[in-house]
């Protein structure tokens, strides 16, 4: 188990907030902080939740697209995912120290992609730890340019100071990884490629509440950046968990999370056997997206932005199956 020095403080922690106190600001001090900080609900006792906005990352959302958490334990603090820029980072810190006098003492980043993993610099420069799977550095490193880039430029001035952050402490398949966070531990575990080849669950013991992120969306149509088959396979394992909650990456937090899954089971079946009897008549690429799953188009956000690209991935992959 990975310990963190004891540290102590004399005021009390404010973990019963059921939204982050920004209420309980003066109206200036609200506009001036509106900016730099993010909403947060407490969605189990000391879980705190930032969900996304259900769009591609824009000027006009700050790229503040994925759902982020603040997990506060007796003794220190874990941030589940850092935003898509330096600057949502800071803003996430910045809440963070309204939820708690707590340290930070791990950012925990669930897979590579930017809206998850580029607020990392906004830690680094504090001497956060940060915490992948063992395959993240290798999936950062990458990208970096191609990850990077166009953050600046959607982004523009919002974006000064992103950079790739690689892991300080990586989590390998099979050989899981607990922090204590003193009277609650949280369980990571390096799955199996799935949505991407680097992606990281996070099981809070305490709360019962399983971190899913990217390994599921909810409303908002799932995006393939792995292996179609490997995610389906991890997806069957993840809904034999007996577990009473999970959260996503992206969308709201699912009532009954074993539909959840079932749900994005279906649209991943669907892609799967779609693209096979294309391949089986011989078709190509271009037909798969023509023709395969279009179906789906009115149960998922952002369908017509991502379905292309995953037909495309799944060709890629089923073609010479």
């Amino acid at each position: 188990m990975i310990h963190h020095a004891y540290l102590t403080t004399n005021l009390a922690m404010s973990t019963r907030a059921c939204i982050l106190l920004l209420a309980l600001l003066t109206p200036s001090a609200q506009a001036q902080s509106a900016a730099d900080a993010l909403q947060f609900v407490e969605i189990a006792p000391g879980v705190y939740l930032r969900h996304g906005a259900m769009e591609v990352a824009n000027a006009g959302n700050r790229g503040h697209i994925a759902n982020l958490g603040v997990i506060v334990g007796d003794e220190r603090v874990a941030v589940i995912d850092a935003g898509g820029s330096y600057n949502e980072g800071k803003a996430l810190l910045d809440t963070v120290a309204r939820i708690t006098d707590l340290p930070v003492a791990w950012l925990i980043v669930t897979h590579m992609h930017p809206d998850h993993a580029l607020g990392a610099a906004a830690f680094a420069e504090r001497g956060i730890p940060v915490v992948g799977h063992v395959n993240l550095a290798d999936a950062l490193s990458r990208r970096r340019d191609a990850y990077v880039k166009p953050v600046i430029e959607a982004l523009g001035r919002d974006a000064d100071g992103t950079r790739v952050v690689l892991p300080d402490v990586t989590v390998m398949p099979g050989r899981d990884v607990e922090l204590d966070l003193g009277g609650r531990v949280l369980q990571l575990r390096a799955q199996p490629t799935a949505h991407t080849n680097n992606d990281l669950t996070v099981y809070d013991t305490k709360a019962d509440l399983l971190w899913l992120s990217d390994l599921l969306f909810v409303e908002r149509i799932p995006v393939v950046d792995g292996s179609l088959l490997g995610w389906l396979a991890v997806l069957e394992v993840l809904s034999q968990r007996n577990v009473s909650r999970v959260v996503p990456g992206h969308g709201p937090v699912p009532t009954d999370w074993k539909a959840a899954i079932a749900r994005q089971q279906d649209y991943l079946e669907g892609l799967a056997r779609g693209v096979r009897e294309v391949i089986r008549h011989g078709g190509g690429i271009a037909q798969a997206v023509a023709s395969v799953g279009l179906s789906a188009r009115d149960r998922w956000e952002l369908f017509d932005e991502y379905h292309g690209r995953n037909v495309t991935a799944a060709f890629a992959e089923l073609e010479w199956e």
